[in-house]
């Protein structure tokens, strides 16, 4: 029974939350492994860079981008190899450099037992301040590799209904008005679309979608707006244009306006650059009404499970979203989709050259899988 409460544990849940759905715990495999090799096995770290070429340039209110550089990892334990992923877009301020530096401080070969996910993951932060999304990459691999032991998808080791996956918007980047048309053309069998706002042709953007569909819209500003009288005002046309919510409207230094605009907002308003960890999460209760929990900012998906529950706890509205990933880190990240009101995870479907095969968007909706850990195979 210890054993049972010690996975229960390190899976982030309360002792009784479910029944493991393998009679095989971690203490129980570490003991089966050393009978059967002689010593315990040890896991191995592989990473490799990789950068993902976009099918559009893509543009938000800042910045455009054609390619988006990953740090691939893999850890191998008994035979038994999980994938994991860092996404680096340029203003998050991590790199191929900066991963592969941080990477290499990593040894996990003093820990013997996968299972034991809260010290290794402290560990991980211990190593050095900061880089998120490499550390997102180790803890994703962890996640596959356990689910991958007992042979179950962490939906269900986290207790989830699959069937309460939601719809994932597709992202329509700043653009012009013939593009802008055809990208939402290519999003047909999407049911909600999330159009990038921030710039001076923001009304022209929402025009040109609404002359070709009526699907609903969610806004996604990248703190693009710099008045929050003009941003009140144009969050109550863009709610007469069928918007769902409004992404992190004005910088998220300006706290006290963002407050009065979510408090006079027709929409709801949610935190992305604002909240980056779980530590951000209690003080942005009293200033959004939700926030976008992404892997790649809070470290993985250990805490963006704590993050989820926390929310959710305070009255707040959760989205998943992502950054421009592959399928290994999209399909990590829909393990905690049953749990959230809205998501955006459509980062593998921005490019061309995913090596991974994992989470199905069908009809618009997030589809897991009963393949073990995040859900991947290698393409």
């Amino acid at each position: 029974m210890s054993n049972r409460r010690n996975f229960l544990k390190y899976s982030g849940l309360a002792a009784g939350s479910f029944i493991l759905p393998v009679s095989v715990s971690g203490s129980e495999t570490s003991t089966m492994i050393k009978k059967k090799t002689g010593k315990p096995a040890s896991m191995k770290l592989r990473f490799r860079p990789y950068d993902l070429q976009l099918n559009h340039v893509f543009t938000i209110a800042n910045s455009s981008r054609t390619t988006t550089p990953v740090m691939l990892t893999e850890i191998e334990y008994d035979g038994l190899i999980g994938y994991g992923e860092a996404s680096m877009p340029p203003y998050l301020g991590e790199s191929q450099k900066t991963a592969a530096e941080f990477l290499s401080k990593v040894d996990l070969s003093s820990f013997s037992d996968p299972f034991e996910l809260e010290d290794i993951i402290a560990y991980i932060d211990s190593l050095a301040v900061g880089n998120h999304a490499a550390k997102a990459s180790v803890d994703i691999a962890l996640h596959d590799l356990v689910g991958k032991i007992v042979q179950q998808p962490w939906h269900k080791l986290w207790g989830l209904n699959r069937t309460k996956t939601p719809n994932t918007s597709f992202t329509i980047g700043i653009d012009t008005p013939e593009v802008v048309k055809e990208k939402v053309r290519e999003a047909d069998i999407y049911k909600i679309l999330k159009v990038k706002l921030g710039r001076e042709n923001d009304k022209e953007m929402i025009k040109t979608i609404r002359s070709v569909t009526d699907k609903p819209i969610c806004v996604d500003v990248n703190q693009g707006w710099k008045d929050k009288q003009m941003a009140l005002d144009m969050i109550q046309w863009l709610a007469a244009q069928g918007v769902v919510f409004i992404e992190q409207p004005m910088s998220k230094l300006a706290v006290d306006d963002i407050a009065w605009l979510t408090q006079n907002s027709p929409l709801p308003i949610i935190a992305d650059e604002a909240v980056q960890t779980i530590n951000d999460v209690a003080a942005a209760s009293k200033i959004y009404s939700g926030i976008n929990i992404k892997l790649m900012k809070c470290g993985g998906m250990r805490n963006a499970w704590k993050m989820a529950n926390m929310a959710k706890a305070l009255g707040m509205k959760v989205m998943i979203g992502c950054m421009t990933e592959t399928s290994c880190a999209i399909s990590a990240a829909a393990q905690l989709s049953p749990l959230a009101d809205w998501a955006d995870l459509d980062g593998n479907l921005l490019i061309g050259n995913d090596i991974y095969e994992g989470t199905k968007v069908v009809n618009g909706k997030i589809t897991l899988s009963d393949l073990p850990g995040i859900g991947i195979r290698l393409k």
